[in-house]
């Protein structure tokens, strides 16, 4: 006996269950809006500085930062990602962004991570605001979670763009920031 015609049971555990498992991930979908967005910046900003103590003169360096405080990835083959946060100038939020990410390829699992970008010429980031959707590109710079404490001024003067991914958790193999797409969105 099939209580739904057309529509298999697995298919609708299966829709059920990635539907549940992205809903438990706390992405800040559905949230009450810039409010909850700016607390978990908050947060994050926090980790980043007090864990990784050059973020911070790093930040007071660049002209903007745009921290993502939980960027949730899931993928079976197909994959996506999905995230919101602050863009801020001078320490003080001007826009919110939305953070979203399809793959396709050899993949399964899931993970969840922050990062932040760092804009440090006034051309990167008037770039970034004016765009309708901007992606990250060959002009971003990758440091890891370790090189945060060492980049120097001579390397952040030469590059628009620094990326930083940390507090990975999951078991997707790499978080990276290839074909990601940044949107302004009204929380």
């Amino acid at each position: 006996m099939t209580v739904f015609s057309g529509f298999s049971r697995r298919a609708f555990l299966g829709a059920t269950g990635a539907t549940t498992f992205l809903a438990a991930c706390g992405n800040g979908v559905g949230s009450p809006g810039s409010a909850q967005i700016d607390a978990r910046v908050n947060s994050t900003e926090d980790y980043l500085f007090n864990n990784f103590p050059g973020t911070r003169d790093l930040a007071n360096r660049a002209s903007g930062v745009l921290i993502m405080p939980l960027i949730t990835e899931a993928g079976l083959i197909y994959g996506g990602g999905y995230g919101r946060g602050a863009l801020r100038v001078g320490g003080v939020t001007v826009d919110y962004y939305s953070a979203t990410r399809a793959t396709f390829g050899l993949q399964i699992g899931a993970q969840q991570y922050a990062h932040a970008l760092f804009f440090m010429t006034e051309g990167a980031l008037g770039q970034f605001r004016r765009s309708p959707g901007w992606a990250v590109g060959a002009d971003v710079r990758y440091a890891t979670p370790a090189q945060g404490a060492s980049l120097g001024k001579e390397t952040t003067e030469m590059e628009p763009v620094i990326a930083l991914v940390f507090g990975q958790q999951g078991f997707i193999a790499g978080a990276t920031l290839a074909g990601v797409k940044y949107n302004r969105i009204i929380p």
